[in-house]
């Protein structure tokens, strides 16, 4: 019994210390793992920066044909579609009430004229009187108010007539312009009643092959914009191709709702081939700045900082700040990779940045650049991050600010959103950081000033940076069943 018991023990004593010494390989082995970063190059390629916002295709001419007399609809010669020209009759009202009319005040003439006969008549023996002394001057004064008053009676029933045969015309409504019936209003045998309001009764647009997109873009984009800028826009109706416009007019009637205050741009679309037709829907992306041949680094470099390092204008350690935006997936210079990374995991910091129509690729789809975001990889459209001022070595930067891997808001000073010599008030290059492994697989800090971006990459106008040099995007998820992640997070399996 005795041996048994001890026995027992020594095998229970024996997979106790197995399990140990697996625990401990575990933990060795990932203390000694070594962090395997997400690269990619930087190349020399053309980049173009876009403002977007949506619109409203319409016709340049469209008019509404109302009527200005009441009646019923007694003829109608046109529908929707019709290419009409100019003159052309588009209906009839009903002219009974108003030929009526017309008897009438042609019936008041006659009976006006021949009081004017009658007045004449006696002004004239008034006057033949008068010389021969057989009546008083004010009896000569009667006749003769008698002959005026009478006259202007037939001219004020005269205008009356003619006034009578216009309206009575007005019931043949004709096309004002040559163009197509857009719009009808009414049917054969409606009553139209032009009481207090002309009814619109048919809108006809003068040429569909010239159109125009009334569009609505916020303030902070409008500096950029100025008429004959290049536009390319997207309807849902023919999804997979791009239209080309221009800018036509930036009108000066902002707009405010909800302390948003917005400009209408209107924007010149040739429609030669007539496949664009009024109200579509328009996902406009005017064309601020582009580049050619320039070296670009891509967005998710721009975000990514390694673990514990602090936001620009934040002390070393320092949590992140209320105030500080996470701006994952934006595509803007200045958010942290939160997405890439081990080092961002377990971080329940809600993003408080509200979204906003930002720039976009022009004619470039939604596939995410390699070594991007998991965010930009699900197809995720861009927020805007909150600009704020810091003061980093006696110099003003703005910086947009993201949450770092660590835990802690980290930002990129510059936007991409502004470009070096652009209008609106730009003042010339933004900077950002990137990083790079060297020989012994260490990081190493690159400062770089960044000129325009499409929302995936941005332009490098100075830094110690070359084409074809490695850059860091984020780090690997190294992480497998019965090891380590690459946080160095702690696991133990009994065998």
């Amino acid at each position: 019994m005795n041996f048994k018991r001890l026995v027992f023990n020594k095998i229970t004593l024996g997979l106790l210390l197995i399990a140990l010494a697996a625990g401990a390989y575990g933990w060795w082995q990932s203390r000694t793992a070594e962090v395997k970063y997400r690269t990619v190059e930087a190349k020399m390629a053309d980049i173009t920066q876009s403002v977007s916002a949506n619109g409203t295709l319409k016709p340049v001419v469209l008019v509404n044909v109302g009527t200005q007399v009441s009646g019923t609809v007694e003829k109608l010669y046109v529908d929707f579609n019709d290419k009409v020209k100019q003159g052309q009759v588009l209906l009839e009202l009903d002219p009974a009430v108003l030929n009526a009319q017309v008897q009438q005040t042609q019936a008041n003439l006659a009976s006006a004229r021949a009081s004017l006969d009658l007045a004449v008549a006696n002004e004239q023996r008034a006057q033949t009187l008068f010389k021969q002394d057989y009546i008083a001057r004010q009896d000569l004064d009667t006749a003769v108010q008698a002959s005026r008053s009478a006259r202007a009676q037939v001219d004020q029933i005269n205008a009356q007539l003619v006034r009578d045969r216009t309206n009575l015309g007005y019931t043949i409504i004709r096309s004002p312009v040559s163009g197509v019936v857009v719009s009808r209003a009414v049917d054969l045998g409606q009553t139209v009643a032009a009481s207090f309001s002309t009814p619109t009764l048919f809108q006809i647009a003068q040429d569909l092959r010239q159109m125009q997109i009334d569009t609505a873009f916020a303030e902070a984009d409008i500096g950029s914009i100025k008429p004959g800028q290049p536009v390319q826009f997207t309807v849902d109706a023919f999804p997979n191709r791009n239209f080309t416009a221009a800018v036509k007019q930036v009108r000066l009637n902002a707009t405010t709702a909800q302390n948003v205050v917005t400009y209408n741009v209107v924007v010149a679309v040739d429609n030669a081939d007539s496949i664009l037709l009024p109200s579509m829907t328009a996902y406009v992306g005017v064309v601020t700045a582009q580049r050619s041949n320039v070296l670009t680094v891509p967005n998710a470099a721009l975000r990514f900082r390694p673990a514990g390092t602090p936001a620009p204008g934040q002390a070393q350690g320092q949590g992140a700040t209320k105030n500080d935006r996470t701006a994952k997936g934006t595509g803007v210079p200045g958010a942290a990779d939160t997405s890439g990374s081990a080092e961002g995991a377990g971080n329940g910091e809600e993003n408080q940045a509200a979204p906003r129509q930002r720039r976009q690729a022009t004619g470039g789809d939604a596939t995410p650049a390699a070594g991007d975001t998991a965010d930009n990889a699900s197809g995720s459209t861009e927020k805007d991050a909150r600009r704020r001022r810091t003061a980093k070595g006696g110099e003003a930067t703005t910086d947009e600010s993201g949450k770092g891997e660590s835990g802690t808001s980290t930002a990129n000073a510059g936007s991409g959103r502004r470009a070096q010599g652009q209008g609106g008030g730009q003042s010339g290059p933004t900077r950002g950081v990137v990083y790079v492994l060297d020989a012994s697989n260490q990081l190493r800090r690159i400062p770089l000033r960044l000129g325009i971006s499409d929302g995936r990459s941005t332009e490098v106008v100075g830094g110690e940076i070359k084409a074809g040099e490695q850059i860091v995007t984020g780090i690997e998820d190294t992480s497998t069943p019965g090891s380590s992640s690459a946080q160095g997070t702690f696991r133990m399996r009994l065998f």
